[in-house]
Order: C-alpha cells, then sequence, then structure tokens
C-alpha cells in the first residue's frame, strides 16, 4: 500500500467512524445500520494493518 492508498483507506475509515457514531446514536448500537457500517470499520481497518504490517 503505498501513502496515497494509506491516506485514502485512513480518510475512508474516519468516514465510517463517524457515520457510525451518528446512526448508533441515533437507531441504537444494535440497529442493521450501524452493525453494517461497525463491519465495514472492521474491514478497512484491518486491509490498513495488514498493508502496513507489510511494509
Amino acid at each position: 500500500m503505498n501513502k496515497f492508498e494509506a491516506r485514502k483507506t485512513l480518510s475512508q475509515i474516519e468516514t465510517i467512524r463517524k457515520r457510525m457514531i451518528e446512526i448508533a446514536l441515533i437507531k441504537g448500537f444494535t440497529s442493521k445500520e450501524s452493525i453494517l457500517l461497525s463491519q465495514e470499520l472492521d474491514l478497512l481497518l484491518n486491509k490498513y494493518e495488514i498493508n502496513k504490517s507489510l511494509q
């Protein structure tokens, strides 16, 4: 993962994290949308960590 891709992934992580928190506060932490966003966030975090460790 080059620096551009890393920055892009970090930006996506931050965007999804903020949206997840907003939705969780409105619809609840166990709402379907909150859980889907949480799973998407997990995937992005895993992607970032794996690529970071390979460098």
